[in-house]
């Protein structure tokens, strides 16, 4: 075990230095199985790195909420703009055509809802996401949660066994409780914390020094989009997310909430894999919205 009593904060994270000749796209993925690079390849753009998830897994802890009440409605026609679709096995197999031909990051894990305390999920059968030929596995952790801290670390790991037999790669999300910083030195453990635990791709939030959240992580950082935010401020979250360092985005709330929102993932789309400023991805935005 390391001696606690002598911690240091880390502080040369390279920044400015590439990481060394890569024979493969995705960050971290040089040396996996065929299978592995296949799926990772489905979910990022082989020619930009980059990825656009659509993330509309909401509902597993907080029901039918804004902009989710008709996934029908609402969702299917925006997945024709996403790289990738993050959702719970229950949308995938009731809602979603199967002709749709997206990759899918499988919720893989549930538990607790928004009516008790979050957190407490239990990892579900793996089997299933081969049964349903998705692209990864999204498995929540609870870093800093006292409660369910080692729980969800225990789901991360046991998802990576059962991913590494079958070449499927595995997502660690992030949790943040009431309890859990907001800032570099968090999200750095909890990212760095799911890339030593075997994750292929890490989803966590944006925050003032995130590049060294991103450059002290082996494998590719996705950022999730949060709450609700106006289409321009998300638009520079992305912006400014892609320049520090993430490998796209994971956006549920700041699409699908928007009063436009197949104008607003395209305009993402732009931002993550053109290079699209804000301002012109805001522009790009309100030309799509008339």
């Amino acid at each position: 075990m390391a001696d606690l009593d002598d911690l240091r904060e880390g502080k040369n994270f390279g920044l400015g230095v590439n990481v060394g000749e890569q024979a493969f796209h995705v960050k971290g993925a040089a040396n996996l199985p065929w299978g592995m690079k296949d799926r990772l390849s489905r979910i990022f753009n082989p020619k930009t790195g980059k990825a656009v998830m659509l993330a509309f897994d909401h509902g597993f802890i907080m029901g039918p909420t804004s902009g989710l009440e008709r996934i029908d409605l609402n969702i299917l026609p925006l997945i024709e703009y996403a790289d990738c679709l993050m959702c719970t096995r229950g949308i995938l197999q009731s809602v979603v055509p199967p002709n749709t031909n997206k990759p899918v990051c499988l919720r893989s894990d549930a538990g607790t809802t928004i009516l008790t305390s979050l957190n407490d999920n239990v990892l579900i059968d793996a089997e299933d996401a081969i049964r349903m030929n998705v692209s990864a596995m999204a498995i929540m952790l609870a870093i800093g949660d006292e409660a369910y801290e080692a729980k969800t670390i225990a789901n991360l790991y046991k998802a990576v066994d059962l991913g590494t037999r079958y070449n499927i790669p595995v997502m660690g999300v992030t949790a943040v409780g009431t309890k859990m910083a907001r800032d570099a030195r968090y999200f750095g453990l909890a990212s760095r914390v799911c890339a030593e635990n075997g994750a292929n791709i890490v989803k966590t939030y944006y925050c003032d020094g995130f590049e060294k959240v991103a450059a002290a992580c082996p494998v590719p950082v996705v950022i999730a989009g949060g709450k609700k935010l106006p289409e321009k401020e998300a638009l520079e979250l992305c912006y400014n997310a892609i320049s520090d360092g993430a490998a796209g985005v994971d956006m549920g709330r700041n699409v699908f909430q928007s009063e436009h929102p197949a104008a607003m993932i395209q305009a993402i789309h732009a931002v993550v894999h053109d290079g699209l400023t804000p301002e012109q991805g805001y522009e790009k935005f309100r030309d799509l919205s008339k």
